[in-house]
């Protein structure tokens, strides 16, 4: 068989589940496994507090059937009311950065207690478009694990770039994954560039399991001179002293340090801007209206899909976990694992170090990653979202 062949089968094989959503039954809490909570105590009955999770491991019946790389895609390209257009169409600089803050918030999904997606592997890419949106990833480095985005929207003349490096810390009774990195969004037509970061999630296991975004969010607009700050607030460790899903916080002038609005709500219901000039409070965000009932993406054309692509690459495991035919996606798994090490051992025996084919990275002086795409704009992709 020739390799072109070997190809056409390859990206045949491919998987495209639902987009995590408030809709009941579309995220990953149909996927998991019976006794959920005892399994996942038993992964970490020999982890210390304060280790790392970077790097650890766990059986399929812990995933879901999609890429980290697909997660943050859709959470840019899968939606029912267009935010992002929102901010390109603000009248003036405040508009747009309180569209800007929405937009952020509605970036946020919901997350199921001891089920995560796949961790990508080294090279791996997903790609995908809504109407003139078109967004593609790439995995840029397995050790540690940072993903590169890159999206741009010629019609609406903008352009998104994040890299995004989640570190996971084992806390005795909780899980906490900082995802570091920045997120910068740029409105070409108007000649701004928001820079921001993402929170941070949080996995507990005693005395209620649950999962939650949690920490602090900040927006910054150096063209305009305006900020956000954010904080993500969940229910305290018994139950009490908070809203689940909250977010406070406040949006400001940078030069003079004056409070424009403040910002309330649950990001998983409706979010509110209320103007500390004029008292008036308006709704900036309402998760049920962008977030619910989100549709799969399809594919136009099984030719044009790269062989890279998460949901081909990890198309053998997600058909396991669907379903629950766990001796073949623990397979499916170990044989994906076993190649990336053997591609790993090659290059070391060689010298080489890996170029990813779509991105370059550089370090900060903080020891973090900046990646710039190698190509001024996405093309359109074959996985695209229905209308």
């Amino acid at each position: 068989m020739g390799a072109g062949e070997d190809t056409e089968r390859a990206v045949r094989r491919i998987t495209l589940t639902k987009p995590v959503s408030l809709e009941a039954g579309s995220d990953a809490a149909e996927y998991k496994a019976p006794n959920l909570l005892s399994r996942i105590l038993s992964l970490f009955k020999d982890v210390r507090p304060g280790s790392d999770l970077s790097h650890f491991k766990v059986p399929p019946q812990f995933n879901m059937p999609k890429s980290q790389l697909q997660c943050y895609g859709e959470s840019v390209y899968c939606f029912n009311e267009d935010m992002l257009r929102k901010c390109n169409n603000g009248k003036n600089p405040i508009d747009r950065f309180v569209a800007v803050v929405a937009w952020n918030i509605s970036t946020l999904r919901p997350l199921t207690f001891g089920i995560s997606p796949f961790n990508p592997i080294l090279g791996e890419t997903h790609h995908a478009s809504a109407g003139s949106l078109n967004v593609l990833l790439e995995q840029v480095s397995h050790h540690p694990p940072v993903s590169a985005l890159h999206a741009t929207d010629e019609k609406e003349n903008l352009e998104m770039i994040w890299c995004q490096q989640p570190s996971a810390k084992f806390y005795g009774t909780s899980v906490e994954v900082e995802v570091r990195g920045k997120r910068e969004l740029r409105l070409s037509n108007h000649r701004e560039t928001y820079v921001m970061n993402a929170p941070n999630l949080m996995f507990k296991f005693l005395p209620t399991p649950g999962a939650e975004w949690s920490g602090n969010l900040r927006i910054a607009c150096h063209d305009s001179g305006l900020e956000a700050e954010l904080r993500f607030k969940g229910l305290s460790f018994f139950g009490f002293g908070g809203n689940a899903r909250s977010i406070k916080g406040k949006i400001f002038d940078s030069l003079s340090s004056k409070p424009l609005y403040e910002v309330n709500g649950q990001w998983d219901r409706t979010v509110t801007a209320k103007n500390i000039e004029s008292g008036e409070v308006a709704v900036i965000y309402n998760a049920k209206e962008n977030i619910w009932r989100l549709r799969t993406p399809t594919v136009q054309d099984l030719r044009c899909v790269w062989p890279s692509e998460s949901a081909v690459v990890w198309s053998e495991v997600s058909q396991g976990i669907l379903s629950k035919d766990w001796e073949a996606a623990k397979k499916g798994k170990r044989t994906l694992e076993e190649k990336q090490r053997e591609i790993a051992r090659e290059m070391a025996s060689r010298g080489e170090t890996w170029v990813p084919k779509h991105f370059t990275f550089s370090h900060t002086k903080e020891g973090g990653w900046d990646c710039t795409p190698i190509h001024k704009s996405v093309p359109p992709s074959p996985i695209v979202v229905p209308k």
